[in-house]
């Protein structure tokens, strides 16, 4: 089948870059237009576009999906099939109807749970036991097309959004490969979503990182691991922004007021929560790199002083 690959961050890159491994033929590559990224702002390729440029790809990157331009390079490429994994737009009815087997859409939950932008950061923020990777037909929905293949994860209680992103990568490939399998010998038999079972997961905004310490300590613990790598949970003192990047639940009770240290050890930073108790291992100070609660306390003992509070 002539395939045409649409993805733009690194997680695509994964899955295109299995695709060309095992020779499926990729006529061309639909990505989001360079943007500037980082401190200095340089204009910066899409992971999709360098891997793309690497293999000889021929790449396309509309400012609109919306053109008969657009549709035009679709139709002129005989396009058999349109793959889609985190391109960051929602493509047109136009579009996904040009394709001789439409268009099927990648996406990192076991759908219909959480349809939306940050599946990964909303699993773990709920606490979920399991995940997986979706490969669905797609419709003019939002993450609402009929189902063709899933594969499951069981979610690590130490797992970050990052250690997530990686695991499902993987898992991944393997799926979208036995679709497109599946697409070819006309063996595919897409399953209706249940709307009724469904959730959304809403994109992760910079005001949810901030930390309230009246809440039980599980789901701020949680909340530290889905918000790590981005945009990483904090907390201030002093008027002090710290980032948090690692913390481990303490399961014991406590009934000293929120986000008070309890204690400043080697082992960590131990801080009141409405019911327990949070261990903070990895933070990072304004304009320093992450680093241990351990090795900070060689220099900073005084501002994590037992007593000091947290969110102040």
């Amino acid at each position: 089948m002539n395939i045409v690959f649409a993805g733009t961050p690194s997680f695509a890159a994964t899955h295109l870059d299995f695709l060309l491994t095992k020779k499926q033929n990729v006529i061309a590559v639909v990505t989001q237009p360079d943007r500037p990224a980082g401190r200095g702002k340089k204009t910066i390729a899409s992971a999709v576009k360098q891997l793309s440029l690497k293999h000889g790809l021929r790449v396309l990157q509309p400012t609109s999906l919306r053109s008969t331009t657009m549709e035009g390079q679709i139709r002129d490429l005989n396009t058999d099939l349109v793959i889609v994994v985190a391109y960051g737009v929602i493509l047109p009815k136009s579009i996904l109807e040009l394709p001789t087997f439409g268009c099927i859409n990648v996406h990192a939950s076991l759908l219909p749970k959480w349809r939306g932008a940050a599946p990964i950061q909303r699993a773990i923020e709920a606490g979920d036991k399991k995940t997986g990777v979706s490969i669905m037909q797609m419709d003019e929905g939002l993450d609402t097309g009929s189902i063709i293949c899933q594969s499951q994860y069981l979610i690590k209680p130490s797992d970050t959004a990052a250690d997530l992103l990686g695991a499902l990568s993987k898992l991944g490939g393997p799926a979208l490969l036995r679709c497109v399998e599946l697409i070819k010998s006309g063996s595919a038999n897409p399953i209706t979503q249940d709307d009724d079972q469904s959730s959304y997961a809403p994109k992760v905004t910079k005001s949810e990182a901030l930390i309230d310490w009246s809440e039980d300590a599980q789901q701020i613990e949680r909340k530290i691991r889905a918000f790590n790598p981005s945009p990483v949970a904090y907390t201030t003192l002093n008027s002090t922004r710290i980032k948090i990047w690692r913390a481990q639940l303490i399961e014991k009770l406590c009934t000293a007021p929120p986000g008070v240290i309890l204690s400043a050890d080697k082992t960590g930073l131990a801080i009141a929560c409405r019911d327990k108790c949070l261990l903070l291992q990895e933070i990072q100070l304004p304009g320093k790199s992450r680093v241990s609660v351990a090795n900070l306390l060689n220099s900073k003992a005084s501002l994590f002083a037992t007593g000091n509070q947290l969110g102040t």
